[in-house]
């Protein structure tokens, strides 16, 4: 019997609104002023005190093996100084593990950002550069008593590979 991990390559589609909204929002430029809407965040941040702040990702490419889910509240990504990105996804779900069937990779431009909503599995963000900054927006103790991990490699001898 075999140990070895097989890589399985996930191809990356460009983000929309409508191909998003199973996993979140995809939240784009409006105009000042405009009144809130269903367009904007729908933001779930009750359970915590929120806690915005910048992370700096260095060296992250284009594999992952590790999918994570937060069951508490909401979570904002964006980068910053339009650096395009990948993240994977799977639909929210009340087991242990994602739906591998669901699971998609989004390539998500700089000028725009997205709200995963609760309990919707994600790895990355993942990226080519060798850094890049991204504004986060979720509870103050999310990756303390609200991180949720499901490792591919261990549990089913995969990996995944995001491909254009």
């Amino acid at each position: 019997m075999s140990n070895s991990i097989t890589v399985r390559p996930l191809s990356a589609q460009l983000i929309t609104a409508e191909s998003f909204r199973p996993y979140g929002q995809l939240i784009i430029p409006s105009h000042d002023g405009k009144p809130f809407d269903e367009s904007d965040a729908q933001l779930h941040l009750k359970n915590g005190v929120p806690r915005f702040y910048i992370m700096r990702l260095q060296t992250r490419g284009r594999k992952f093996k590790r999918i994570t889910r937060h069951s508490q509240c909401t979570q904002c990504l964006g980068s910053l100084g339009g650096q395009e990105w990948f993240l994977g996804v799977a639909p929210p779900s009340p087991y242990p593990q994602p739906d591998l069937e669901k699971l998609k990779v989004f390539r998500i431009p700089g000028d725009c950002f997205i709200k995963l909503e609760v309990g919707t599995w994600h790895a990355g963000p993942l990226f080519d550069q060798p850094a890049i900054n991204f504004y986060n927006l979720e509870l103050s103790d999310t990756n303390i008593v609200d991180h949720f991990t499901y490792n591919f490699a261990q549990e089913q001898l995969i990996e995944f590979e995001i491909v254009d």
